[in-house]
């Protein structure tokens, strides 16, 4: 069965890459937008979509992705996938939106895929943006493309160095307001005296030092995003200025009368546990609410399987520009058997000493080791109540420990010897000494 004329001249003149294929996922049309973005060298006319944006040799949901199609046929109605596309610049990430388009008998017939590029994600290594392409990534990169088109209040939860700044660039990149300023704020960094007026501003003489009227962060971001980093740090105090802000969209410069208008879309984020904070009475639970319209948790790097491998050449990148360095397959696998309590941030760091204890231009295990070694945390110092408790004669704690041994062991003491690594003259010397032999 063939599309009426019509439908393929409609397609064409859509500003959006489309296409249109049948129900055995063969391609009948592709507007003039698809095929200046995702082929401009090849016609896909006649090929499966699997084959064209995959590289697969089977539909997509018989080789592990998702399937807008099988969705499709399942819910008859539209399916909106996130997909990693082979395009013209390599893989991307590509909002995918698919139609089913009924028959003469009521049933689909054809399928209309709407494609747009998120260009704020890669699934290969990138000087900017977010990259990965394990799924956990992909299931939070697929949050981010269906909240971004949105109004909604998104509050971004996971531990540090996951990379929630980022995050919400790429939420306010992806969104409306993307031609605006994205403002962030470092709640945790401002004091509690000067918190209001940093964020709502002030007028001249408000308080002692206000020598001039002074616009907030939320003037200079609106039109745009305000991004609330460590919201879990905000003083009670101001949590309810700010819920005020977030049900009437209005604020008071400090020291003045004069009701304002915010226009903003608020981003928070924090590594902190709010619903526990809630319960313990040190954050306020309609705050928590208003700020958690839509919640997303960023996977920690060890949960990001195969990332490393995608993360670490383009953070090596971005630390040691205009300089060039590679990584060694040995040196790649030392950085990934690493735990990164830390994450991303940690493996940047990681690599910036990695590659200043380089010489040459190309980073090997030696140099990943010793980066690794020269980054570990001394060793405690013991408290004094710890000192009193552990033994300090390191003659007896030896005594001990060979004592346990000589008990323990039923052989000749030429093979305890050999099970200590050392000769059977220097065993009897030492259990000598010890007064054990």
């Amino acid at each position: 069965m063939q599309p009426l004329p019509e439908l393929t001249a409609f397609l064409e003149g859509l500003p959006e890459p489309h296409i249109l294929f049948d129900a055995n996922y063969r391609i009948l049309a592709a507007n003039a937008a698809y095929r200046r973005q995702f082929s401009p060298q090849r016609s896909v006319i006649g090929r499966h979509c699997y084959e064209v944006s995959h590289h697969f040799a089977v539909p997509c949901d018989q080789a592990g992705e998702s399937c807008p199609l099988a969705q499709s046929r399942q819910s008859g109605q539209r399916e909106r996938v996130l997909h990693l596309h082979h395009t013209p610049k390599g893989e991307e990430y590509v909002n995918i939106e698919l139609s089913p388009l009924p028959g003469e008998d009521g049933q689909p017939a054809f399928y209309v895929e709407k494609m747009e590029p998120l260009r704020v994600a890669q699934g290969q290594p990138s000087s900017q943006g977010l990259i990965g392409r394990s799924t956990a990534f992909q299931r939070m990169l697929g949050l981010v493309a269906r909240v971004a088109p949105s109004q909604a209040s998104v509050l971004l939860l996971g531990e540090s160095g996951t990379g929630k700044e980022l995050v919400a660039r790429a939420v306010h990149e992806a969104s409306p307001r993307a031609g605006k300023a994205l403002v962030a704020v470092d709640c945790s960094s401002l004091p509690e005296t000067l918190f209001e007026s940093e964020l709502f501003g002030h007028e001249r003489g408000a308080f002692t030092g206000a020598s001039t009227a002074k616009a907030g962060l939320i003037e200079a971001a609106s039109g745009g995003t305000l991004f609330l980093d460590e919201v879990g740090d905000i003083p009670l105090p101001m949590q309810v200025k700010l819920l005020r802000l977030l049900e009437t969209g209005t604020y008071r410069r400090v020291g003045s009368t004069e009701l304002r208008r915010a226009d903003i879309r608020v981003v928070a984020a924090t590594h902190r546990d709010l619903e526990q904070m809630v319960a313990d009475g040190s954050f306020r639970e309609d705050l928590y609410y208003r700020l958690c319209t839509f919640p997303i948790a960023l996977p920690p790097l060890r949960e990001r399987g195969g990332d490393i491998a995608l993360l670490a050449p383009a953070l090596l990148e971005r630390v040691t520009a205009p300089r060039r360095l590679r990584l060694s397959s040995a040196a790649l696998k030392v950085l990934e058997a690493q735990p990164y309590p830390g994450n991303v941030r940690e493996l940047r760091n990681l690599l910036e000493r990695t590659a200043l204890l380089c010489d040459s231009d190309q980073i090997e295990v030696e140099h990943v080791q010793e980066a690794i070694a020269t980054g570990r945390r001394p060793a405690r110092t013991p408290r004094p109540a710890d000192a009193v408790a552990a033994p300090t004669d390191l003659r007896s704690i030896e005594r001990e420990a060979l004592r346990s041994l000589v008990a323990a062991h039923t052989g000749s003491r030429a093979e305890l010897a050999a099970r200590l690594g050392i000769s059977e003259r220097s065993l009897y010397r030492r259990l000598k000494a010890l007064q054990l032999g």
